[in-house]
């Protein structure tokens, strides 16, 4: 394993998107156990982009413009909603007893869709991975698979971190109704800004 992928790859991984701030909103809404399941979702989200490289289907999206605009934009609407239904208290910032915390599929359901629906990690797998992948290789697609699964496993290890993180400062925040009130405007808005930075996104 090089240390030039795994330095990329934590970059990429490290940079604040869209599982990132889901994960954070987790942590911050209901705790350490739902930012880490929803770390888990975010990083099974990973898994359709990775077979659909392995299987050659991310060229077709990165050379089809119908294909690319179709996933982009039902990923812009799908911000949206994230958006609107945070504003609301019905989304990742939706404080709620402890008795009535989100089942774990629902938030792992939410998490898998939110990078389902980016077509950048497919992008990202078709034009990346394969700079790791030489001629030499003997059994080229089990290096894809692996340089794949040590993606996701960066994934996750760093989602988890921020998720505690939030977490750890969770009882700061929820104990100040306006601080509350702040935040779910931040992350509406941040949510708002993803999909209109994904609206404006070429391939």
């Amino acid at each position: 394993m090089s240390p030039e992928f795994l330095i990329t790859s934590l970059i990429v991984v490290a940079s604040p998107g869209t599982g990132v701030l889901l994960t954070l909103a987790a942590g911050l809404s209901q705790g350490a156990r739902a930012s880490a399941i929803t770390a888990f979702g975010c990083t099974l989200g990973i898994v359709p982009h990775m077979a659909a490289a392995v299987l050659g289907l991310a060229a077709l999206l990165h050379t089809s413009a119908v294909a690319f605009q179709g996933l982009k934009i039902l990923g812009v609407l799908y911000l949206l909603y994230m958006a609107w239904a945070t504003l609301k208290e019905q989304g990742a910032l939706s404080v709620q007893a402890e008795t009535a915390r989100l089942p774990a599929g629902r938030m792992i359901l939410r998490a898998v869709l939110v990078n389902v629906l980016n077509p950048k990690l497919s992008i990202f797998f078709l034009a990346f991975l394969p700079q790791f992948v030489t001629d030499a290789d003997p059994q080229p697609l089990a290096r894809m698979l692996e340089l794949s699964g040590v993606f996701m496993a960066l994934t996750f290890a760093v989602f988890v971190v921020y998720g505690l993180f939030a977490a750890a400062v969770r009882d700061q925040v929820v104990s100040r109704p306006r601080v509350m009130a702040w935040m779910r405007r931040s992350f509406a808005a941040a949510f708002a800004a993803l999909g209109a930075k994904l609206a404006l996104a070429e391939r």
